[in-house]
């Protein structure tokens, strides 16, 4: 099938215009909006309809595979963190550390580490009443509070398994899940002091808004302690690290460390984190345990079919070859990962989801891997985390997230879209460029 550049760019920009237009101005489902593309762009080019059905069956199942089961194990154990009340005692426990001076630092550093188990949304909203709590009793003013907390768990949710763009991306590029949050960790700490240096600087300038008292919150004894609240987060990052970073033949004489070592498969690690999640308290029933399962299945199905759909356009994109074409026109090989960053964000910034932008920007990257010169280990995982740095750019009204800090926060418009989403901008270019010295070193 001979198809013309030219033919293949206008189908591929049709494509990501839909998945735009719907997603972002008719609040179609996003998995519909990305197979109502992987029809328009394959038919546009002249795909057999049976070979683009094809391509996104396999597509979607193949993805499915490997991201399967860390989504949803990954979305339970978030689900029983926050029933617990765990992730206030971490929060608290790091506030005591920081000390109330420094709270909206606590508070970054809270979001970071309560966000690599749970999505940005759902932290903010289970956050929001402590965050404001300690904004009444320090006097810091709740815009600092709140965008410090939001750009925490944002650095996270953007750069980091099992938050679904950073696993779409890794399981469509193939990046080992393990290295991708270590490194992705060092990448997400710039982004959250970025994010809070400037909520810092910039929430200074706006008069204190007014925060409304709140009734006193239930007895606290039934929650963890902090010991028991971190190590459900701990433990699981720990074991893929081992497995990431020690790689070892099956012998007889290291049959324990190869045990071990299996420990870290992230399935496995996610399950551990479940299990020692479920030790924070001693007050379940049947029916308690029964609700959580189900609610992190149910949470873990609607980001699945956005995720499978994702690999279904990426499918679909590889069947048109596109890649062959980009290459020979462009020169893709001077551009290396600042393609992946520069289309993540455009994306992004077009249609509000990190997630969708990724899994998108992952479809397209993909056949150029090759041609960007990324095509080794480390190429894949540099990719990869560019990608997460340009779908934090930029988070404004189309976004989910940015009305979710907006309403439970109690901020105007015109703060979000001068502190928040200015944050967002200093947070994707750091990241980048801390992915771009990254590129020398590793």
């Amino acid at each position: 099938m001979d198809i013309s550049l030219l033919r293949v760019l206008l189908c591929l920009f049709a494509g990501i215009a839909v998945i735009v237009l719907l997603t972002a101005k008719y609040r179609v489902h996003a998995f519909f909006a990305l197979i109502i593309a992987c029809f328009l762009v394959g038919l546009g080019v002249g795909m057999p309809l049976d070979t683009v059905l094809t391509a996104i069956k396999d597509g979607f199942g193949n993805i499915l595979k490997s991201l399967g089961l860390i989504i949803v194990l990954g979305t339970t154990l978030g689900a029983i963190l926050e029933y617990t009340g765990s992730t206030r005692v971490m929060a608290n426990a790091i506030l005591n550390k920081v000390g109330k001076k420094h709270s909206d630092l606590a508070m970054s550093l809270t979001g970071l580490i309560v966000g690599l188990p749970i999505f940005c949304d759902s932290g903010y909203i289970v956050l929001s009443g402590l965050n404001k709590s300690i904004a009444r009793s320090t006097g810091i003013s709740i815009v600092i509070m709140s965008v410090s907390l939001a750009t925490g768990l944002y650095a996270v949710h953007c750069l980091i398994p099992p938050h679904p763009g950073a696993s779409a991306a890794a399981g469509i590029i193939g990046v080992d899940y393990g290295k991708l949050i270590l490194i992705g960790t060092l990448v997400a700490i710039p982004a959250m002091l970025a994010g809070y240096m400037w909520a810092n600087y910039a929430g200074k300038k706006i008069p204190k808004p007014i925060i409304p008292d709140e009734p006193v919150l239930a007895d606290n004894s039934a929650r963890p302690s902090a010991v028991k609240a971190f190590i459900p987060v701990v433990v699981p990052i720990l074991l893929i690290a081992l497995k990431s970073f020690f790689v070892i033949e099956p012998t007889v004489a290291n049959k324990w460390l190869t045990i071990l070592l299996s420990l870290g498969d992230p399935s496995i690690a996610l399950t551990i984190g479940i299990l020692l999640a479920f030790n924070t308290t001693r007050l379940w029933t049947k029916a308690t345990v029964s609700n959580l399962l189900q609610e992190g299945a149910e949470k873990a199905g609607g980001i699945l079919v956005i995720i499978g759909a994702g690999g279904a356009f990426g499918a679909v994109l590889a069947a048109t070859k596109i890649g062959g074409h980009l290459s020979a026109a462009l020169p893709l090989a001077s551009m290396g990962i600042f393609f992946p960053f520069l289309i993540t964000s455009i994306i992004k910034t077009a249609q509000g989801s990190s997630t969708v932008a990724i899994i998108t920007a992952a479809s397209i990257v993909l056949p150029l891997m090759g041609s960007l010169g990324l095509d080794t280990p480390t190429g894949h995982l540099l990719c990869v985390l560019a990608m997460g740095a340009g779908s934090m750019m930029i988070s404004h009204a189309n976004d989910a997230y940015f009305w979710v800090i907006a309403k439970f926060s109690g901020l105007e418009m015109k703060t979000m879209l001068s502190v928040y989403s200015v944050a967002t901008v200093f947070m994707g270019l750091t990241s980048f460029a801390i992915v771009y010295i990254l590129s020398f070193i590793l």
